[in-house]
C-alpha cells in the first residue's frame, strides 16, 4: 500500500504540474496574442521631419487668435496647410466651421481623423493626405498654415491667384515682400511662437481703367496701388492707395475714391471739396 500511495501520489504531482504548465503555457500564448493584437498609437514627436518642414505644434492660444483674426465663421470654409496634429481645423469645427488639413504624412491623418472623432467634430473637420504644392485651394474663403517662409514664398503665387477677399492667416512666418495686412500677438501665457500674421487676397486691377472724363491708371503692388487719375487736363497723382479684395481707397487731387471691384467695372463714391458724387470705372 506504501508503494501504491507513492505512486499515486507521484502520479497525481505530474498530473498537476502537466496542467500548471499547461495553463502557464496558455496564459503565454493569451499574453503574446494580446500584445500582437494591440497595435501601438502613433505618437508625433515635436521636430520630427516631414516632407517640407518639421513638425512643431501651434500654440492653442495663436489657433485661437488666427482665426479670430481671419474672421473665421460657420459661413467660411477653411483650409490649414500641414495641418499636423489637426488642433487648427478641429479648433475651426468646434466654432461650426466646415474646415479640411492638408498633411503630407499619413500617420499625422490618421492621428487627426482620431483626434476629430473623440472631439465629436469628424463632420466638420476632415483631413487629407495630400501635397501642399498639389492641392487645389479655390474653394476656401480661410487659409490658415505654419510653414517657413520658403515654402510661403512658393505657395505665394498660388494664394494670389485665389478669388480676392480670401483671408490667409500664418503661425510666425512672412510671405516675403508681400506686407501683411495685420499682425498680432496671441497674448497671454503664449510663450514661443505667438505671432499671426494676416493677408487678405487683394483684386488685380494693374492697369488703365477709364472713367467718363479720363482714366485712372493702377500700379499694383500686392495690396499696394500707386498711379494717377486723369479728369480733363488736370492728372493727379494716387496717395493711400490700398487694396482689401475686392475693395480699393485711394487718394488723389484731394478726391477720396472709394470702390468696389466687380469683375471688369468698379463703382463707388468720390469725395472731394465739392461733396460726394457718384464713380464708375471700367477696364480700358
Amino acid at each position: 500500500m506504501l508503494g501504491y500511495k507513492m505512486a499515486h501520489r507521484s502520479a497525481v504531482a505530474a498530473a498537476l504540474l502537466a496542467i500548471g504548465f499547461g495553463f502557464a503555457g496558455t496564459a503565454s500564448a493569451q499574453s503574446a496574442a494580446a500584445t500582437q493584437e494591440a497595435p501601438t498609437v502613433y505618437q508625433p514627436t515635436v521636430g520630427q521631419r516631414g516632407k517640407d518642414v518639421v513638425w512643431v505644434p501651434s500654440p492653442q492660444a495663436l489657433v485661437d487668435r488666427m482665426l479670430e483674426m481671419a474672421k473665421a465663421t460657420p459661413a467660411d470654409f477653411l483650409m490649414d496647410l500641414g495641418s499636423g496634429d489637426g488642433r487648427t481645423v478641429i479648433t475651426a469645427a468646434k466654432r461650426g466651421i466646415n474646415a479640411l488639413g492638408i498633411e503630407y504624412n499619413p500617420d499625422m491623418v490618421e492621428l487627426s481623423r482620431r483626434a476629430a472623432e473623440k472631439e465629436g467634430v469628424s463632420d466638420k473637420a476632415k483631413f487629407e493626405k495630400a501635397d501642399l504644392f498639389e492641392t487645389d485651394f479655390s474653394k476656401a474663403q480661410v487659409i490658415t498654415m505654419f510653414l517657413l517662409p520658403d515654402i510661403n514664398r512658393r505657395l505665394r503665387p498660388k494664394i494670389l491667384d485665389l478669388k480676392p477677399g480670401v483671408r490667409v492667416v500664418s503661425n510666425t512666418f512672412d510671405m516675403g515682400d508681400w506686407t501683411p495686412d495685420e499682425t498680432a500677438d496671441a497674448g497671454g501665457d503664449c510663450t514661443s511662437y505667438c505671432r499671426a500674421l494676416l493677408w487678405i487676397v487683394p483684386a488685380k486691377v494693374e492697369g488703365r481703367w477709364k472713367i467718363a472724363d479720363g482714366e485712372v491708371s493702377f500700379e499694383q503692388k500686392y495690396q499696394m496701388l500707386a498711379g494717377s487719375v486723369r479728369a480733363g487736363s488736370a492728372v493727379n497723382s494716387l496717395t493711400q492707395g490700398k487694396i482689401n479684395g475686392e475693395n480699393i481707397v485711394f487718394t488723389a487731387g484731394g478726391v477720396e475714391y472709394t470702390v468696389r471691384i466687380n469683375g471688369g467695372a468698379m463703382e463707388g463714391v468720390a469725395k472731394g471739396p465739392g461733396g460726394q458724387k457718384p464713380f464708375k470705372a471700367t477696364r480700358g
